[in-house]
């Protein structure tokens, strides 16, 4: 099997990752998934596809991802993951779509208007 390429978003954060055969081992930007996140909810969050189709130890994983938070970061490569594995077999897409793991969530930060202290916040009135 080549080598499968998928890209995942969320808020700021950008994940783009390559997956082939191998034995489960997930690198991000160089390093372990385990010392990526050290949060197990975190990692659990990334694993979610691939225990959904119970394929955990039937792929490697490389990702390069950037910006954003690690929560956005650990949702952009969720969602990047589900993509690549919908790539490698179509037949996979109702089960990920139910779970919610094929929809791109696409709310972002609302930008900060001037004359307030933040983007819906508003300085105290003062009549006089």
């Amino acid at each position: 099997m080549e080598m499968i390429n998928a890209l995942g978003r969320r808020k700021a954060a950008v994940a783009r990752v390559y997956v082939q055969e191998g034995n489960g081992k997930i690198t991000i930007n160089g390093r372990d998934l385990e010392v990526y996140f050290p949060s197990p909810i975190l990692q659990y969050v990334v694993k979610q596809p691939l225990n959904k189709l119970e394929v955990a130890e039937k792929y490697d994983i490389k990702v390069n991802l950037d910006g954003g938070g690690y929560k956005g970061q650990a949702e952009a490569l969720r969602l990047a993951i589900a993509r690549a594995l919908v790539k490698i077999n179509p037949e996979d897409k109702p089960a990920l779509k139910a779970e919610g793991f094929m929809t791109r969530d696409a709310r972002e930060v609302e930008r900060k208007k001037p004359g307030q202290p933040k983007a819906r916040k508003h300085f105290q009135f003062s009549k006089r």
